[in-house]
């Protein structure tokens, strides 16, 4: 696999990384003096040289993100991997080391792809934050024990009476089957 000062040589990795370098092994083979040819070299070679020194990083900085967002602590979270790390390679791809961030959602094959098959909408719980998730809850729960009081149950009960006397949608039926009748 691939050598950590190969990998260095695409990207310089922070202090952090120093972990996911401990953790790949050495590569016994001796260090591409030149590229090889990725249409003729083995697929240990191509790996080594075309792929790792740009996915390792990448996977580092998903893990990185991955720690920021919560997803080890939490069963559910908002942090797609997937869109990080697609995002990720696509901004740090070599071919575009001039031009400008791209999100995600702006990415051509990923607005075309999503044109096709649209995604279902984010669940509320993971979109909320905790603040904000907690002051829903409390309102339902004040909203829930004001609506326990008796003098609420009894405004309440006499408004379903009333509802239920002056039965509008009866009253407009009858209404219109007399005014067909003529």
């Amino acid at each position: 696999i691939l050598q950590p000062s190969r990998m260095e040589q695409f990207y310089p990795a922070p202090a952090a990384d120093t972990v996911v370098q401990q953790m790949l092994p050495i590569s016994k083979a001796a260090p591409f003096l030149e590229p090889p040819d990725p249409k003729t070299c083995s697929p240990q070679e191509y790996l080594e040289y075309y792929i790792f020194p740009v996915l390792l990083p990448g996977m580092a900085e998903l893990l990185h993100q991955a720690k920021k967002e919560k997803c080890f602590e939490r069963k559910r979270t908002k942090f797609i991997a997937c869109d990080f790390l697609s995002e990720w390679l696509y901004n740090k791809n070599p071919r575009r080391k001039d031009e400008s961030f791209t999100e995600l959602f702006s990415v051509p094959f990923v607005k075309n792809w999503l044109e096709d098959h649209p995604r279902p909408p984010i669940p509320l719980s993971l979109l909320l934050s905790e603040e904000e998730a907690s002051i829903v809850i409390q309102s339902f729960w004040r909203g829930y024990r004001v609506r326990c009081n008796s003098e609420v149950q009894e405004l309440r009960q006499w408004q379903k009476q009333l509802r239920e006397e002056k039965n509008i949608i009866k009253i407009v039926k009858e209404f219109w089957a007399k005014q067909e009748a003529k």
